[in-house]
């Protein structure tokens, strides 16, 4: 009796490729909590020489630093002995001081999200308590802060989405008009001292937790922007916002259930002066999209953040709106998550 025929290898192959892809998230994790990155900067090593300077112990360090090289994160000679460095994309984005530095967000997921995401199981059958987002959400932020080295950690993470979110907004926003901004929730100022980095006419303000006031007088002193971005501490749910020509505000409403995030839009739309500009950016969603991309992001957002969810562009634009602004742009931007940008008008 003949044999049914096998299903597609190939099919087979992508499953169990699916199946393992950990296997290179926890690669790309390991790699910049042993701060191996940075250690070659300095200059190529050997095997022995990266056992060394960072400890070592296990005989697959050999497979471990070739792995990284079929990655594409570090090349390697013959030898011998075979010497590894770093490849340009590592040299890019992976050595700490880089201008686009994205290890902090790495650390984050290696030491957070990948424990949050390995609880997806629970999550679902059980609800909020099994995602982990009790430790995650906006309520963590004041414990997370009051230690300074661990919110230097987390504000390494939100630099690496804003670095490029900033470009993004100078780009696509017409600051002509205005003359001072104030970025809410703007946690160490990346965003804020790009912004004025690339007007030189803006100057802005951040207004966040005060315990993160010493971060931000540190990056606006290494910038150069003393006096034209300052830190205004604050809770932005009860203290008076700061007056301004423009308000930024990304991936912050979503961490708030509905009628916060419209009591915050209604204190914004106060605070701003007439003519003044709402400038949102954030995850989004687009019920036409069907990305892997786009749905894993909403799937992550409600794992991190709990009961809070994102938005639709439609339902933002709706909530704007209802504030007493007028929507001048809606559009997406290219930044890493994909997020949406919405620039509305106080009239």
């Amino acid at each position: 009796m003949p044999l049914p025929p096998l299903a597609s290898v190939e099919q087979a192959r992508s499953l169990l490729q699916l199946n393992t892809a950990y296997h290179q998230a926890k690669l790309l994790h390991t790699a910049v909590e042993l701060g191996l990155f940075e250690m070659l900067a300095g200059g190529p090593s050997t095997v022995d020489e990266v056992r060394r300077k960072l400890s070592l112990a296990h005989p697959l360090a050999t497979d471990f630093l070739d792995a990284l090289v079929a990655v594409g994160l570090l090349e390697a000679d013959d030898g011998p002995p075979r010497s590894y460095r770093n490849s340009a994309t590592a040299t890019a984005f992976l050595v700490p001081g880089a201008p686009e530095y994205l290890g902090g967000s790495v650390l984050q997921h290696a030491r957070k999200h990948y424990h949050v995401w390995a609880g997806l199981t629970t999550a679902l059958r059980e609800g909020e308590a099994g995602s982990g987002a009790e430790a995650h959400g906006p309520e963590a932020y004041p414990e997370h802060y009051a230690d300074l080295e661990r919110a230097r950690q987390i504000m390494a993470h939100f630099d690496t989405f804003t670095t490029f979110t900033a470009d993004e907004l100078a780009r696509r926003v017409d600051w002509g008009p205005y003359r001072s901004f104030v970025d809410i929730g703007g946690a160490r100022g990346n965003l804020a001292t790009r912004l004025a980095l690339a007007h030189p006419h803006l100057s802005g303000t951040v207004f966040d937790l005060p315990a993160l006031a010493p971060l931000c007088e540190e990056l606006t002193a290494d910038r150069g922007l003393d006096g034209r971005v300052r830190f205004q501490g604050g809770d932005f749910r009860t203290d008076p916002l700061p007056a301004a020509d423009a308000v930024v505000i990304g991936h912050v409403l979503p961490d708030w259930p509905f009628p916060q995030r419209r009591a915050l839009l209604r204190r914004i739309h106060g605070a701003l002066r007439p003519g003044g500009a709402l400038v949102i950016y954030d995850l989004m969603t687009d019920p036409a999209s069907e990305s892997a991309h786009d749905i894993l992001q909403r799937l992550n957002h409600g794992l991190i953040r709990g009961d809070s969810s994102s938005s639709s562009v439609a339902q933002y634009r709706a909530s704007v709106e209802e504030a007493g602004f007028t929507i001048r742009q809606a559009e997406r931007i290219d930044n890493l998550l994909g997020d949406w940008l919405i620039v509305a008008v106080k009239p």
